[in-house]
Order: structure tokens, then C-alpha cells, then sequence
């Protein structure tokens, strides 16, 4: 995108997010989400080097998050899940929809409709792929692969109480504004991790989800 392209569309508007989609991201699978013996160069691995074991790469889950962008006010938000608390593992955390790639998925992006359909009924009619992001490596055995989309509006939500707590907006502005990003640590059963942060009031964005946001930034507005 060309200098004077990037001043056409107001900042952080939906029209201006999806100039920048166009000229930077694809539709087609990047080749670390298809090919298990490659390692992706986003993930927990690259804040945790010293934890990433033999293998993890070659033997992650394929799965697949859809990242809603919805426009209120000629600004873009994300939309955001909050898991719910009942659930054994990532309990309340903040996430994406979406989820493993079933073998009856057509591929990552039927998999991030599917499950976004499933756990806050968003209707796939209603949603427009913009491109993918970078395929994600977790700790936990997950090659995560981020499809932006946008929303359109209006739309109805059902929540899945049994896997979202609740759904949640976020303006795209304060998402991609790197003083609102910080690096932290826990340590927990001798083990230090290290993953990005960035709160937004009482929601903590953390971890995978932080992560696959700053690659957003660094696709779209670096």
C-alpha cells in the first residue's frame, strides 16, 4: 500500500482495515499451516525458546481462529470471547473463536466459521474473509492458523454457555497501539514463561491471544 493510500481511508475505519488486508494478506494457506515439518516464525516458541521441545512442530493440532472485525461508528473493533469457567483447560481466558480442525472441516477457514457459528452463533453468511495471518505454534501442541474477516452488520449473537462466557468488543485503535502491548512472566511449578499482554478495563488479553493480535499489528501496521 502506497503512501497516499494509507490517507484515503480514516484510521483504524473498516475501509482503511480492508485497503491493508487486500495489499498485505491472502486468502491462500500459508505454508506453514499446511506443512507439519515446518516451523512456524510466530508463536509461544519465540518468547520461550529454551521451552520448545523436539517434535512440537511436527506433531502440533492443526486449528483455526477467526478474528470478526465489526465496524460501530465508522470504526473497526474486534470481537473477542471470554471462555467460560467451567471449562478444564483456559478457563475464562480471552480468546478468538475457533478450535480444532475436525477431519469434516473443508480446510481452516470452514473450521474458524464453523467454530465461530458453534460457540456464539455469528452466521458465516454474514462474514467476509479478509486474509490470513501467520500460523501460530502453542505450547500446548496447536498450529493455530488467525483468519481476519469482517461482520456485517447487524447481526445476533447466541452464546454456547458450555464453552463462552461472554462476547465482547474491543476497538481495533487500542489493539494496534503498541503502548497498550507489554511483555510479562509467571513462573509456575519451576518454569518460566514469558508472553505478551495488552489489558483492555477488566479483560486481560494475554498469551496466544495477545500474541496472534501483535502479529496483526506487525501484518497490517508496522
Amino acid at each position: 500500500m502506497t503512501t497516499s493510500q494509507m490517507h484515503e481511508f480514516a484510521p483504524f475505519s473498516a475501509a482503511d482495515l480492508r485497503a491493508r488486508a487486500q495489499a498485505r494478506l491472502s486468502l491462500e494457506l500459508p505454508a506453514a499451516a499446511i506443512d507439519p515439518r515446518q516451523l512456524p516464525h510466530r508463536g509461544d516458541h519465540v518468547l520461550n525458546p529454551d521451552l520448545y521441545q523436539d517434535g512440537l512442530a511436527e506433531n502440533a493440532k492443526p486449528a483455526a481462529v477467526l478474528i470478526p472485525i465489526i465496524t460501530r461508528d465508522d470504526e473497526a473493533h474486534v470481537l473477542l470471547t471470554r471462555r467460560s469457567l467451567a471449562l478444564r483447560r483456559h478457563a475464562g481466558q480471552v480468546a478468538f473463536p475457533g478450535g480444532r480442525i475436525d477431519p469434516e472441516d473443508h480446510g481452516p477457514m470452514d473450521a474458524a466459521l464453523r467454530e465461530a457459528e458453534e460457540e456464539i452463533g455469528l452466521a458465516r453468511a454474514l462474514v467476509t474473509p479478509l486474509g490470513f495471518l501467520d500460523a501460530y505454534l502453542t505450547h500446548s501442541g496447536f498450529r493455530i492458523l488467525p483468519l481476519l474477516a469482517e461482520v456485517q452488520m447487524p447481526f445476533d449473537l447466541t452464546i454456547n454457555r458450555a464453552e463462552v462466557e461472554e462476547a465482547f468488543e474491543v476497538p481495533l485503535r487500542f489493539l494496534m497501539d503498541t503502548n497498550n502491548h507489554t511483555r510479562e512472566s509467571r513462573t509456575r511449578e519451576g518454569v518460566t514463561r514469558h508472553f505478551h499482554k495488552m489489558p483492555y478495563g477488566e479483560k486481560n488479553i494475554w498469551g496466544v491471544t495477545a500474541g496472534i493480535i501483535r502479529n496483526l499489528h506487525e501484518r497490517l501496521y508496522a
